[in-house]
């Protein structure tokens, strides 16, 4: 277990749960990247993977920790893009086709 590595994820850690709110809260996708979270997620699934089956210790619990907040962060950018982009399941009665009585 090394202190260096337990320092860095505190300190990746620290920034997602404010990430996390503004994204909830501004229900806009503005400002963040759907790659940049998903190359974070490869990053610590690598990361999980490696203390897994190399050199297992407790802080495989801090990247888990980190890959569930990057996800949820990951999952409110596909709700918030999905607020942005207004559904056309339903449409107006102006919309429809005008239907002749014959």
């Amino acid at each position: 277990m090394s202190f260096f590595e337990i320092v860095m994820l505190i300190c990746f850690g620290a920034a997602w749960p404010l990430s996390i709110y503004k994204s909830y809260t501004s229900r806009s996708t503005e400002g963040k990247s759907v790659s940049f979270l998903v190359v974070i997620l490869i990053g610590y699934v690598a990361g999980i993977l490696h203390k897994v089956f190399n050199q297992y210790d407790p802080v495989v619990y801090l990247y888990v920790l980190n890959f569930i907040m990057v996800l949820t962060d990951l999952l409110i950018y596909v709700r918030n893009s999905r607020i942005a982009t207004p559904s056309h399941h339903y449409r107006s009665e102006k919309s429809r086709p005008a239907v002749s009585a014959k």
